[in-house]
């Protein structure tokens, strides 16, 4: 609980993965992806339940050994490639519901981001209420300048690649830009039931250095992952 309010925290954890097969159980760091998610849940200090939703038995033995609740398995619908991540924390938000086990805010920890910590998602809580926001989205700094991306014409001419304003100008010069680096999701459970979304104008960026922003989507990812947490 953090002031007065009960946060639930959830992973999502299919057991299908194209980009990397079996990546939420591989080892990392000599456990499994997604204990590391929900040791950052529980580490926290003011969460009061972590949650990993899953239709995979496999994982669901893996999450409850890591001191997860896993309280139901997954329906076959939202356990599909087209199944929406929303759809999965109403779900979740839902059996609770019917338990009358409620929660005030809810915080999306996705298993991908094993380099989020305990204490960005406690600074994510101070955040949000220093705001009064409704939702709190991580953010990094963009690895890359979105003004030297361009999508190619089918002859691969680069003639208008570049924006006028990029030519010849050094980077240092560009404006910052940020991505989404998919590490926290925190919401007003209230506010995410009507606007199915953590969009809104009460969302405000809680900002992650990169060197705990990686988001494992292959195994470059996974290997980058290794890297910063063998050094960290």
């Amino acid at each position: 609980m953090f002031r007065e309010h009960r946060i639930l925290a959830i992973i999502p954890a299919r057991g299908g993965s194209k980009g990397l097969p079996g990546k939420n159980t591989r080892e990392l760091g000599g456990k499994p992806l997604i204990a590391w998610s929900i040791a950052a849940g529980r580490q926290s200090g003011f969460v009061d339940e972590v949650a990993v939703s899953t239709d995979s038995p496999e994982i669901a033995a893996q999450a409850s050994n890591y001191g997860a609740a896993v309280p139901f398995l997954r329906p076959e619908a939202l356990a599909t490639d087209e199944a929406k991540t929303i759809d999965v924390i109403l779900h979740t938000i839902a059996w609770y519901d019917n338990q009358a086990v409620t929660f005030d805010l809810v915080l999306l920890l996705q298993p991908t981001s094993p380099l989020r910590t305990a204490a960005d998602i406690n600074l994510a809580l101070e955040l949000y209420f220093s705001k009064g926001a409704q939702a709190i989205v991580s953010v990094c700094q963009a690895d890359h300048h979105p003004w030297w991306s361009n999508v190619l014409p089918a002859d691969g001419g680069m003639q208008e690649f570049l924006r006028p304003e990029c030519l010849n100008a050094g980077r240092q010069k560009l404006p910052v830009y940020y991505r989404l680096n998919g590490a926290i999701y925190l919401a007003d459970i209230d506010f995410l039931k009507r606007n199915r979304s953590f969009w809104g104008e009460k969302t405000f960026a809680y900002l992650m250095p990169k060197e705990r922003s990686v988001d494992i989507d292959d195994i470059v990812d996974f290997r980058l992952a290794e890297v910063l947490m063998a050094t960290r």
